[in-house]
């Protein structure tokens, strides 16, 4: 996982060591490794489900599943990798079980606002609708994001809005690159085809 991408100052040799005075009962070398991520993981799982205050309750859920597996963590990826996984799986779940309402929020303040623009582009850029106001656009297009299946809304969430490259993604869902960039790719042309009359009438 790239520095970039984990937006975390601690190298991984850092992180490791932390993990190892953690697990020994060092509980000021866990709460590094919090602070160091539970911006962008909090950011992530609110993209999930769309709720700050359930959003909340799964970034400490994930933190506290993270300390109770510590001594699981195998060191063979980068801790933050191993730590969004858990964050993915969790909001996931947490979907699944309660059947609430999915939609991704451009409203997030942590949120890119570059990326918003290049995703807004994908959707918009070869169909015909033209001077759609920005706000109902998306509006449109979390709607959209909401019928998409888990799978495909998560791959969407980290290339397009996180940012994270296919090789990121695959040690997230430990799956391979052709499987999430045949999901990435269904996931663009569901959208695309669920905007479509949308912008038609645009």
């Amino acid at each position: 996982m790239t520095e970039s991408v984990a937006e975390n100052s601690l190298s991984r040799e850092q992180e490791y060591s932390l993990v190892d005075q953690a697990i020994a009962g060092d509980h000021d070398a866990f709460s590094k490794l919090v602070m160091a991520h539970q911006s962008r993981i909090y950011s992530t799982i609110f993209q999930m489900v769309g709720n700050h205050e359930d959003a909340n309750d799964l970034t400490q859920d994930t933190f506290l599943k993270a300390y109770k597996a510590l001594k699981s963590f195998k060191k063979n990826s980068g801790f933050f990798t191993w730590l969004y996984r858990i964050g993915i799986n969790l909001s996931i779940n947490f979907i699944n079980s309660r059947k609430r309402r999915r939609f991704l929020s451009f409203d997030n303040p942590d949120h890119d606002a570059e990326r918003e623009s290049e995703i807004l582009q994908l959707i918009s850029d070869k169909s015909p609708g033209k001077n759609v106001d920005l706000s109902e656009l998306k509006q449109k297009l979390n709607e959209a994001i909401d019928k998409l299946s888990d799978k495909h809304k998560a791959v969407v969430v980290m290339h397009d809005i996180q940012g994270m490259s296919h090789e990121e993604i695959c040690e997230v869902l430990q799956c391979s690159n052709g499987t999430v960039r045949s999901r990435l790719f269904y996931a663009r042309q569901q959208l695309q085809a669920l905007m479509n009359d949308y912008l038609k009438n645009e």
